[in-house]
């Protein structure tokens, strides 16, 4: 197994993003060599190649719903806004009709405000977010059907 050095600087630059964007857990991989950071735990460092896959029991079917119909899904890591500022009204609610590209919500990220358009004309059916909190990429944020 070839030497791994840790990079204090980068680990420290990794740490602060998580407290910056108040992810639990990020990972930086260069070549063979892989540094992930997790909020509340432990530096894990190994060779990209030593992680094993996970596998499913032959016995057992895999079942994946995946996300449900007329999903909006978080397209980005950041903070999830309901409202362009704080105390004004949301952008929707639910039994709102939306058309396509009309903004649903905001989500903040790396201080940038990116406005997050409906992909069809619907009704939001449901909100899956909480105002103000962290969501991750592919995170279902609403539904409009």
């Amino acid at each position: 197994m070839p030497k791994f050095d840790v990079d204090e600087s980068l680990v420290r630059k990794l740490a602060g993003l998580l407290e910056q964007t108040g992810l639990t857990e990020i990972e930086f991989e260069a070549g063979e060599q892989r540094i992930r950071v997790t909020r509340g735990s432990t530096v894990v460092h190994a060779p990209a190649a030593a992680a094993p896959a996970a596998v499913a029991p032959a016995a057992v079917p895999v079942v994946s719903d995946g996300p449900p119909a007329g999903a909006v899904m978080s397209p980005m890591v950041g903070t999830a806004y309901a409202a362009a500022t704080p105390g004004s009204d949301a952008f929707v609610k639910v039994g709102d009709r939306v058309q396509k590209g009309q903004t649903l919500l905001i989500i903040e990220a790396m201080k940038v405000m990116n406005p997050i358009p409906a992909p069809h004309a619907g009704t939001v059916k449901e909100i899956l977010f909480d105002d103000g909190r962290p969501v991750e990429y592919d995170d279902v944020l609403m539904v409009v059907a």
